[in-house]
């Protein structure tokens, strides 16, 4: 079972930033593709980034490409989302996930294992 942590959410006005942090424990780390989804209020779950195992491949929706940047950290077992130039439409909760299905990182059925969330609200 592995498990999956977030931090780093919070208030920042728009034009700001935030870095998301992910920690992962019980399973081996660098064996996961890992994502990042959010989902705001009434609205559908909506891949945000995704990174592969090594961390030598990144994918983004393009509402955040030039914006955002995930990353890992293997050896701390951390997988990070830092976000800039923050929009008010960025605002939800965001969640941590990690699949060992290396194919679609994009797609929200193929991971398996899913953080409990945290919540970023961007004000204007």
């Amino acid at each position: 079972q592995v498990q999956l942590v977030e931090s780093g959410g919070g208030l920042v006005q728009a034009g700001g930033s935030l870095r998301l942090s992910c920690a992962a424990s019980g399973g081996t780390f660098s064996n996961y593709v890992m994502g990042w989804f959010r989902q705001a209020p009434g609205k559908e779950r909506e891949f945000v980034a995704g990174i592969s195992r090594s961390g030598s491949s990144t994918y983004y929706v393009d509402s955040v490409k030039g914006r955002f940047t995930i990353s890992r950290g293997n050896a701390k077992n951390t997988v990070y989302l830092q976000m800039n130039s923050l929009k008010p439409e960025d605002t939800a909760v965001y969640y941590c996930a990690a699949t060992r299905d290396t194919s679609y990182p994009d797609r929200y059925y193929v991971y398996d294992y899913w953080g409990q969330g945290t919540q970023v609200t961007v004000s204007s």
